[in-house]
């Protein structure tokens, strides 16, 4: 079984840290953490053997950190080299806002008041994306954000994620990509 550390979330949710550890719980995960640098290439062939398919369910696997980690890089590089599907659930609610219906423009609203959209909107998004894609390695990058949205992933997909990926990443250097993200924005 593989074993992932999940004790330093680093997400911006205030239930974030309830959601690794209610994952890391009922999953059992610990990844040692003294190596400097882990073996990114044993790790991705680890990742590649263990997503088998079983029957006509995806193999899923949650991919978490706090912005400006590394999640949606690694994850094109897992999705090209390995022949994963990446699901962003950001992306996904940027889309269905982009599109201009009538969710979206809730989900709009949601977002300006800094709440968090309800984890049935999210979860329904997700599991359309799921369901769409031809690839049989799903990565959901983002999601869950708090124990809430694992709950209803798992209550509403009637799933769990097989793996899920953790980057922890020191919050200076998510500061420095964040903002060298943005730089010639206005």
């Amino acid at each position: 079984m593989l074993r992932r550390r999940l004790s330093s979330l680093l997400l911006r949710s205030p239930c974030s840290s309830a959601v690794a550890s209610s994952i890391q719980q009922q999953h059992h995960l610990l990844l040692p953490t003294h190596a400097e640098k882990p073996p990114a290439l044993n790790l991705l062939r680890l990742f590649t053997s263990l997503a088998g398919t079983d029957g006509d369910r995806p193999f899923i696997a949650f991919v978490l950190g706090g912005p400006g980690s590394g999640k949606g890089t690694q994850c094109s590089r897992i999705a090209s080299d390995f022949g994963f599907s990446h699901v962003s659930a950001g992306d996904l609610l940027r889309n269905e806002i982009s599109a201009g219906t009538d969710q979206g423009e809730w989900i709009l609203e949601i977002i300006r008041e800094g709440r968090i959209v309800p984890s049935e909107i999210t979860v329904e998004l997700v599991r359309k994306a799921i369901e769409s894609s031809t690839a049989k390695r799903v990565l959901i990058d983002g999601f869950p954000r708090c124990e809430e949205n694992r709950i209803a992933f798992e209550k509403i997909t009637g799933t769990e994620p097989d793996l899920v990926l953790f980057f922890d990443c020191p919050e200076d250097e998510m500061v420095k990509r964040l903002l060298s993200r943005n730089q010639g924005t206005s």
